[in-house]
């Protein structure tokens, strides 16, 4: 198939970039000191690709997501960074082919945990991003409550994720460092072999972590533009142009397959005027006319490939496969 017999919108994934990207980050955080984030890509064959350069411990966002890498032979090492209550969703978790670790940061979800028979987890702890988490210096308390359930603890994670947006990299180094000393101090408290934090933005500054959770990196999308990264965007809608006026044309690709929390898409060779439900409007740099292809680069990768069924790797104007985007929902 080529690219022009694609149906649109359709999820494009430029083969070249796609492995630059996986090789970049296998040569700069090889086997198990990278966990991949699967929550930005919610593919199977995705992860293959990722496990195939070193990578054979995952990180995942959601039960789904945790159940399909071990049905898919992905489960060696699966961490599930999301704290969850739900006792019919844990007891999957805990009959699965698959060593699994899920996050805990309360009383109530230890207790979920062992009563549905997970066996292992580790202590989730705020480092300053207003999400999930304990306090740093409730962590030896989770901890040993933990212990005394039953379970093994295996160490703490926590999630810097209020310093990836940040765009100067010495202020972006100075805020990682602060919170890697809240983690590290709980880690002091909680013990184990594991400090998992970390992201695509900051997955050469935190030298604290023993394990980094980047997902972005695989795909990229245009929020990480700032950072100097060596990973560039393989990821981008193939949109085709339904309506052309005296200075805007549009195309059929709008808030239904484009995740627009981190601000508008990027067209190629034009500014984005917005979108709307089923178009993005946009005034090209030279005309257009309507059956025109665009690229479009979504600034969110992760809630838009959520939106899509499947995603197509393409060489040039060939397309080489057609991966399934098999995690999603939860």
């Amino acid at each position: 198939m080529e690219i022009q017999d694609l149906a649109t919108p359709a999820l494009i994934v430029d083969a070249v970039a796609f492995s630059d990207n996986l090789d970049a980050m296998a040569a700069a955080l090889p086997g198990s000191r990278c966990r991949p984030h699967v929550k930005a890509h919610k593919t199977t064959a995705l992860a293959r690709e990722q496990a195939k350069r070193g990578h054979h411990h995952f990180t995942c966002a959601t039960p789904r997501e945790m159940i399909g890498m071990a049905g898919a032979g992905l489960g060696d090492d699966l961490l599930l960074a999301n704290e969850v209550v739900d006792p019919d969703r844990l007891r999957r978790l805990a009959e699965l082919d698959a060593r699994v670790t899920v996050a805990v940061d309360s009383n109530e979800t230890i207790a979920a945990a062992a009563s549905a028979g997970i066996r292992e987890v580790l202590v989730d702890v705020d480092v300053g991003c207003v999400r999930c988490g304990c306090r740093p210096d409730d962590a030896g308390r989770l901890a040993d409550e933990a212990r005394a359930r039953g379970l093994e603890v295996r160490g703490v994670m926590g999630y810097e994720g209020h310093v990836m947006g940040v765009e100067d990299q010495a202020t972006r180094a100075e805020q990682t460092e602060q919170a890697m000393e809240l983690l590290l101090a709980a880690h002091g408290d909680v013990g184990g072999e594991i400090v998992s934090a970390g992201g695509t933005c900051n997955f050469d500054i935190n030298t604290w972590a023993t394990e980094i959770q980047a997902g972005t990196y695989a795909l990229m999308d245009t929020a990480y533009a700032y950072a100097d990264l060596p990973f560039r965007p393989a990821l981008s809608l193939r949109a085709t142009v339904i309506s052309v006026s005296d200075d805007w044309a549009v195309a059929d690709c709008g808030l239904k397959a484009l995740a627009l929390d981190h601000g508008n898409p990027t067209v190629e060779g034009a500014t984005v005027w917005f979108c709307s439900d089923e178009h993005v409007t946009f005034a090209p740099d030279k005309p257009v006319k309507v059956g025109d292809h665009v690229r479009v680069i979504p600034a969110h990768i992760d809630p838009t490939v959520a939106k899509h069924e499947r995603m197509h790797l393409v060489d040039g104007e060939t397309v080489v496969d057609t991966w399934e985007v098999d995690l999603r929902g939860w």
